[in-house]
């Protein structure tokens, strides 16, 4: 649109993607702004006293005790994982299987309305349902998704309704493992006598960035695997390639999403309930003096 309205035809230009460039600069300092501004952070009790933990090796050791913390960690860690393995190679989808590179568009604006209409559902949502049903549902939809990929991988239809449960649940997912990490500072707390909120809090975006480590070289890996490579078309795409493709691309990170819903379903314990109740019983330490700095 810009590009006509500078150069008076529709095609790419500098003037174009410097309008671009100039229209996401500003929704980012908007964005960035709001949350700057627009949020304040509640100082507690059990914050102020928090017993200092001295050093980085100590507040790492207090880390590791903190079970829920690493059981909590490890389920996201294998749905980063599955996420970046599959959003990867979508792509070679597209090109090499359904051959509508074109159509690949799609898995943006999906990706992208179903974040604006999730994340402002979870916490309605929330209110009635808790979110470790909320985490385990997205999981659930997730394996719908993958199952829809599986089977209909050459369907194009069934590919966008695959597209759709897969990317819909994912702040669900995300949501709540945030809010999971934030109540295990507390647990942590109770259990070690020691809050480590900033390490804890930097837990996700590093479990982020190991998924995204991995991205690269899983989209080589399945690549190579399935002959997508090169001048390769989808017309040299054999039975053979296709089901490499599905099997590495599709039910590897399935069976890596299942892993990681029976991870949360068996060993995370910790809910809305057993927070507030951990947060009272460090609230009657803080009071009689248990807890003294």
């Amino acid at each position: 649109y810009f590009s006509w309205v500078f150069t008076g035809k529709y095609v790419e230009s500098q003037s174009g993607w410097t309008c671009f460039g100039i229209i996401v600069g500003l929704l980012g300092l908007l964005t960035a702004w709001t949350v700057a501004f627009g949020t304040k952070e509640n100082e507690s009790a059990l914050r102020s006293k928090a017993q200092k933990n001295g050093n980085p090796i100590e507040a790492f050791k207090a880390i590791f005790q903190n079970d829920q913390l690493l059981w909590v960690a490890l389920s996201y860690l294998l749905y980063a994982i599955a996420n970046v393995a599959t959003t990867g190679v979508l792509i070679f989808l597209f090109k090499y299987i359904l051959d509508n590179q074109a159509a690949y568009s799609l898995t943006g604006v999906i990706a992208l309305v179903a974040g604006l209409v999730m994340a402002p559902l979870y916490p309605i949502l929330n209110k009635r349902i808790p979110r470790r049903y909320l985490y385990l549902g997205g999981m659930v939809l997730m394996i719908v998704g993958y199952l829809l990929f599986a089977v209909g991988s050459s369907n194009l239809a069934m590919v966008i309704v695959g597209l759709v449960f897969f990317y819909l649940p994912q702040t669900f997912i995300q949501m709540t493992a945030i809010l999971s990490l934030t109540d295990s500072i507390e647990y942590g707390q109770l259990k070690n006598g020691k809050r480590n909120e900033a390490v804890t809090l930097s837990v996700r975006p590093m479990l982020d960035k190991i998924a995204g480590a991995c991205s690269n070289g899983i989209v080589g890996i399945i690549a190579v695997a399935a002959g997508m490579i090169g001048d390769a078309t989808a017309a040299d795409m054999t039975a053979a390639n296709i089901g490499m493709f599905k099997v590495c691309a599709f039910y590897v990170p399935l069976g890596i999403i299942v892993l990681s819903l029976l991870v949360f379903l068996f060993k995370v314990k910790i809910t809305e309930k057993m927070h507030d109740e951990i947060v009272e019983e460090l609230e009657a330490k803080l009071a009689s003096g248990e807890i003294s700095e």
